[in-house]
């Protein structure tokens, strides 16, 4: 397996462990019968815990770009080193990501964030 499908699928995994961090920082300021109730009016999740919910989030949403360029990749065989670059910068900038969003410093997060987009561009010219 190329190391774009693996770091593909650890994407996939850190997204998971951001979901867990999420749902227990809500969990802990809702409590479980809110948090499993239909959350009509839901209250605002803050601190870690919203930062938390909004790392998710947006890791969601690149999850999504991420993959399609690595499949695409793949699959038209434009796999290569550039390629794999772009899949390290993506992957290990999106773990920096959710750990400074969680911690909470906003300028570092916007550069890690930038790292990540790098990544998805440097995976994006070699499909051209």
């Amino acid at each position: 397996m190329s190391i774009d499908l693996k770091l593909l699928a650890w994407s996939a995994a850190l997204t998971f462990v951001q979901m867990l961090f999420a749902v227990f920082g809500t969990m802990l300021q809702v409590g479980l019968p809110t948090l499993a109730g239909n959350r009509d009016k839901f209250p605002m999740i803050e601190d870690w815990a919203g930062r938390a919910q909004r790392a998710h989030d947006n890791m969601l949403e690149s999850l999504v770009l991420f993959a399609v360029l690595v499949l695409v990749a793949h699959v038209s065989g434009r796999a290569n080193a550039m390629t794999a670059l772009g899949a390290q910068l993506f992957f290990w900038a999106r773990v920096a990501y959710g750990l400074v969003y969680l911690i909470g410093i906003p300028w570092l997060r916007t550069g890690v964030w930038t790292v990540s987009i790098v990544g998805l561009v440097l995976i994006f010219l070699q499909l051209l």
